[in-house]
């Protein structure tokens, strides 16, 4: 049984525009030790993605299909219930580590609380336990920076207390919401050489969200690229990088700088802007951006199929064979 089965999810805001589809009949499985990568435009549904499995949305946000995790229902799960799960079995590294620490309280107070809450453990005992994750994630000093403030650690530092938060209660699931966002790229390839030790370590999964696809695929075994609210590929991470299949992925890889055509000028990017999610088109979201656009295109959404083996693609060309 996966670890996460999301099952023709769809996330729905009511806006007084009308509604607003984040995440349109999205499916996928989860195995326990995997790191899914999942990739695409800023307002192609990732967060959104990751916050409707917590259940985290906005209140004019609802949830639609299934989230089961470890065989358990979450979709209309109780605050209560729900509460017990998230922090616990499933951790969460949010998107600006700038901004999600409480400036007012020491670090020691927000880490601390995590375990007495969902752990029943006393101050004492709270406190050893932070230290040691502290430890973990590489803080040296920890039981004297533990003592202090958030705006005295670095960006960097910053972020490495996001992730042992996160990682205090030795979640099953941790997923991490561009987690390198903000931070130099040496400091980004600290934190996913962390995050892959401290996995190794924990034996826990992970769903990894970001644009960047450097970050992709230092630490994923599968991507799933999203657009539109949808997914338009998924594919393990080494065969999507050599082989994309569908225009979007071409693109987002073309865009990437690279070493050996350091001689160029100019890198590609992508014509046109993201679909507006109050009015979705009726055929392929990519549609209007894609330089491969068939009639056929306009008219009707492609289907999700698999190409090769655990590779999937949401293309008409695939049917066309061209």
């Amino acid at each position: 049984m996966p670890l996460l089965e999301v099952n023709n999810l769809r996330t729905v805001f009511h806006t007084n525009d009308g509604e607003v589809y984040a995440v349109n009949d999205l499916s996928f499985s989860l195995e326990k030790g995997e790191t899914l990568g999942v990739v695409g435009e800023s307002g192609s549904g990732k967060s959104q993605l990751v916050l409707s499995i917590i259940n985290l949305l906005a209140s004019n946000g609802r949830t639609e299909g299934s989230i089961r995790f470890q065989g358990q229902e979450l979709v209309g799960m109780k605050p209560k219930e729900i509460n017990r799960i998230r922090g616990d079995r499933i951790g969460m590294i949010f998107q600006d580590p700038m901004t999600c620490l409480n400036p007012y309280l020491t670090v020691e107070r927000q880490m601390t609380e995590v375990l007495m809450l969902h752990q029943g453990l006393d101050r004492s005992t709270a406190r050893q336990r932070s230290i040691e994750m502290l430890d973990a994630v590489h803080i040296p000093d920890a039981a004297n920076r533990l003592k202090r403030y958030p705006h005295e650690f670095s960006g960097g530092m910053r972020q490495r207390v996001m992730i042992a938060m996160a990682l205090l209660c030795q979640p099953d699931l941790l997923i991490a919401d561009e987690p390198t966002t903000a931070l130099d790229v040496t400091v980004q390839a600290q934190i996913i050489h962390l995050m892959n030790e401290l996995q190794q370590e924990f034996g826990m999964s992970i769903i990894m969200i970001t644009h960047d696809l450097g970050v992709i695929a230092g630490i994923s075994d599968n991507v799933m690229v999203m657009y539109g609210g949808r997914i338009c590929e998924y594919a393990p991470v080494f065969e999507l990088f050599q082989n994309p299949r569908h225009p979007y992925t071409a693109g987002l890889l073309k865009s990437v700088p690279r070493l050996d055509l350091a001689g160029s000028t100019q890198l590609h990017s992508i014509p046109g802007n993201p679909p507006n999610l109050l009015h979705l088109p009726v055929g392929c979201a990519f549609a209007d951006r894609c330089e491969k656009r068939m009639d056929i295109c306009t008219r009707e959404q492609p289907p999700l199929q698999e190409v090769s083996p655990d590779h999937f693609n949401a293309c008409h060309l695939e049917s066309k064979n061209v």
